[in-house]
């Protein structure tokens, strides 16, 4: 793989997922099999912030993939206080951050709150129709850095139990879908199905209203010829994550790019675990990031991706790999 084009990169953008930052000493996973450290992720941030702002050639733009505080702020009443501590270190950052939202957005603040904070990013998207038409509480858009190349944001809460009232349709919705397949009291346990056990509090998936917007998005993408990468929290193909932390209606999402020919990258975070696949049937690249919250204080955990012509180049930091992504 060649890591190193000759030709300079047409545009370049930042990585990174899963900071969870609290001012809390070091704890764990809900199964107590993982260490989460809360207030080192802090500085991590800080390693991937200084070190886009002291290269050569400095990133464009950065994509934030969601859980950029952790749950616990909540519990301590710490939800906005810790929310301007990172964002105060985002304010060092040389380029425009594109924020996507994670649960732990929602175990933090309700939908209509984001919405009104600075972790609305929808203000980059381009002109236009931005985001799904008659929907203004879906957070999804889009964005061109460089001519011939679209990012789609996508809302992966957008039917959820987490951030709507319960009055809500989506809320409605949600429950409903949910109590399908899971049966447990406590709906952030996964139910004892592997092929059902995304369905739980944690998750969310794609309303069809959102989904119908992106048809639109990559159907204008096509006949123009141009390469879309969509980002979102959740995961949605089976070979880059593990079962549990996959969008209820993964398989919706993925038919939505399979009938396209202009995607050729899903990145999402959630897992914590980086995971790659490359879909053979569309030669469509789907990353999951590695999560900063349980990157040990020592190693780091974000990456660089410079775009060519003909791939996309990932040099990553600490716990994330090097790819190269080509386009087919």
């Amino acid at each position: 793989m060649d890591l190193c084009p000759q030709q300079p990169a047409l545009f370049t953008f930042g990585v990174i997922a899963d900071v969870q930052y609290a001012d809390l000493d070091d704890g764990f996973n809900f199964t107590r099999t993982r260490k989460r450290y809360y207030r080192s992720s802090l500085q991590l941030l800080k390693n991937a912030l200084k070190s886009w702002s002291e290269s050569a050639v400095k990133p464009d733009f950065i994509l934030q993939l969601g859980d950029l505080i952790d749950g616990f702020n909540k519990l301590h009443g710490a939800s906005q206080r810790a929310l301007d501590t990172v964002l105060r270190e985002f304010g060092s950052c040389p380029a425009k951050v594109h924020h996507v939202w994670g649960n732990h957005e929602f175990y933090n603040f309700s939908r209509s709150e984001l919405m009104r904070s600075p972790l609305d990013s929808s203000l980059y998207a381009d002109w236009g129709p931005r985001g799904v038409p008659g929907e203004d509480d879906i957070y999804a858009y889009q964005f061109s850095p460089f001519p011939g190349f679209t990012f789609v944001v996508l809302d992966a809460y957008d039917v959820s139990l987490l951030g709507r009232q319960q009055s809500n349709k989506q809320y409605n919705n949600a429950m409903n879908l949910i109590r399908l397949y899971n049966k447990n009291e406590d709906l952030n346990c996964p139910p004892g199905l592997q092929c059902h056990s995304r369905f739980t509090m944690f998750n969310g998936g794609f309303s069809q209203e959102q989904l119908d917007w992106l048809d639109s998005v990559l159907s204008v993408a096509d006949e123009k010829q141009e390469r879309v990468t969509i980002v979102s929290h959740l995961p949605v193909h089976p070979g880059c994550t593990d079962s549990v932390c996959l969008a209820w209606n993964h398989d919706d999402l993925l038919a939505m790019i399979r009938s396209h020919s202009c995607v050729v990258c899903y990145m999402a975070g959630h897992t914590h675990d980086g995971g790659y696949c490359l879909d053979k049937d569309t030669g469509v690249h789907h990353l999951t990031v590695d999560g900063v919250i349980e990157t040990h204080p020592d190693s780091d955990a974000y990456g660089t991706v410079s775009v060519y012509p003909d791939r996309m180049v990932l040099r990553g930091n600490g716990k994330i790999m090097d790819r190269v992504f080509l386009f087919s």
